[in-house]
């Protein structure tokens, strides 16, 4: 799986959580998830990402910045030598590779309907997919660790650390030990985002992998 495709589902948790879901017990960690998802409209973070072999190695560092405005428009960017940027406007997912001068697109169903993350967007029915536990605290975050009822789940194991209504860390896990680490800084709630930021527009010149939308 490439590291682009996991931040993408690490953002489905962002675009689905909604206020009004009071199903979950009362614990910490889970007051914490609440209270990041009520009343959440846009959010603008930066952030650090690492990804880590079964072995400990690593494999991938980066780091950029993100934006999401409810229910389903986001942007990723990544810095860096490689610079990429991940858009979804809704209905299309577009992956633009600067240094490759290429762009793919995809339906952005496809993505949400093969990832058990998208169960997030109902927070209530988190008991339903999930073994959900609380893992304590860390440099003042409650930490939530999932762990996936399916075996056929793409992450078996997903950690989140919450404080206030902010979500600093998300760790996922997959089957074969790999783990990618996601670290956010810099969160701006619920300000006023440039619709411009969740469209896209193919640089000439550019490759294109996949079928552009129609109108």
């Amino acid at each position: 799986m490439s590291f682009t495709r996991i931040a993408f589902l690490a953002l489905l948790i962002f675009s689905g959580m909604f206020p009004g879901h009071d199903a979950l017990a009362q614990t910490p960690g889970r007051d914490q998830l609440l209270q990041f998802a009520k009343g959440l409209d846009t959010l603008e973070s930066s952030f650090n990402q690492r990804v880590l072999a079964a072995d400990g190695g690593v494999e991938d560092e980066s780091e950029g910045q993100v934006w999401l405005h409810q229910p389903r428009h986001i942007r990723w960017e990544y810095g860096g030598e490689f610079p990429e940027l991940v858009v979804a406007d809704g209905t299309t997912l577009w992956i633009y590779d600067e240094s490759l001068e290429q762009v793919t697109i995809k339906p952005q169903s496809d993505f949400a309907a093969d990832s058990p993350l998208s169960l997030l967007s109902d927070i209530g029915s988190l008991d339903e997919q999930f073994e959900v536990r609380e893992a304590g605290d860390l440099d003042g975050m409650s930490l939530l660790d999932l762990r996936a009822i399916s075996k056929e789940s793409e992450f078996g194991h997903i950690l989140l650390g919450l404080k206030g209504d902010e979500l600093r860390l998300m760790a996922m896990e997959d089957a074969f030990g790999m783990r990618t680490e996601i670290h956010f800084t810099e969160v701006h709630r619920n300000l006023p985002l440039e619709a411009s930021l969740f469209t896209f527009a193919v640089p000439e010149g550019t490759d294109v992998i996949g079928d552009l939308p129609t109108e």
